[in-house]
């Protein structure tokens, strides 16, 4: 994962949105909370997504290109001086796609990366929303809108708490639970 294009990326959009921010014709406590509030939870939600589909892109790839090597090396008819040579290989590709298919199950990085995209652009676009006086915020000036803005954002957190806790954890938590115990 390129931490710093990701760092990158996030400073561009804090200065773009600070900007925009600034402009508006609020209380100054106001443009605070928006900043400290909506904004950085946009950027976290954001970096979290990223960092969830750069894991599960390498798993998935890793688990892919080493489920086609394997049989091919199973199939590889070699004299006995490179045998021992190709089995361990086998061995090692083997162990690789058995780890990283259980490292993604284990973390759900797909899953992950789905529930944060979803919540960054629902976040984004009750923003732009404000930021434009479109939607629910027409017809209203930004200091008239701005309750309704900050009730939906902590709407949308509170959401986002709910809906990782009884999707993705909760999903890993029922796949745990059904795995048998060794007594």
């Amino acid at each position: 994962m390129n931490s710093i294009n990701k760092t990158t990326d996030h400073e561009h959009m804090r200065a773009e949105m600070d900007k925009l921010i600034a402009s508006l014709d609020l209380p100054e406590l106001n443009k605070e909370f928006m900043r400290a509030r909506w904004l950085e939870l946009v950027i976290w939600m954001d970096g979290k997504a990223q960092e969830s589909v750069w894991w599960y892109r390498r798993l998935r790839l890793a688990t892919i290109i080493g489920g086609v090597i394997v049989p091919a090396l199973v199939s590889l008819n070699v004299g006995d001086d490179v045998a021992p040579l190709v089995k361990t290989l086998t061995f090692i590709v083997s162990l690789a796609v058995a780890l990283s298919a259980a490292v993604e199950e284990f973390f759900r990085y797909g899953e992950r990366w789905r529930h944060y995209r979803h919540m960054t652009e629902s976040l984004k676009s009750e923003g732009w929303q404000f930021l434009q006086l479109s939607g629910g915020y027409a017809n209203q000036t930004h200091i008239q809108a701005y309750p309704a803005f900050a009730a939906r954002v902590e709407e949308l957190s509170r959401e986002e708490v709910e809906s990782y806790i009884t999707q993705v954890f909760k999903e890993k938590k029922d796949s745990d639970d059904k795995t048998p115990s060794v007594q």
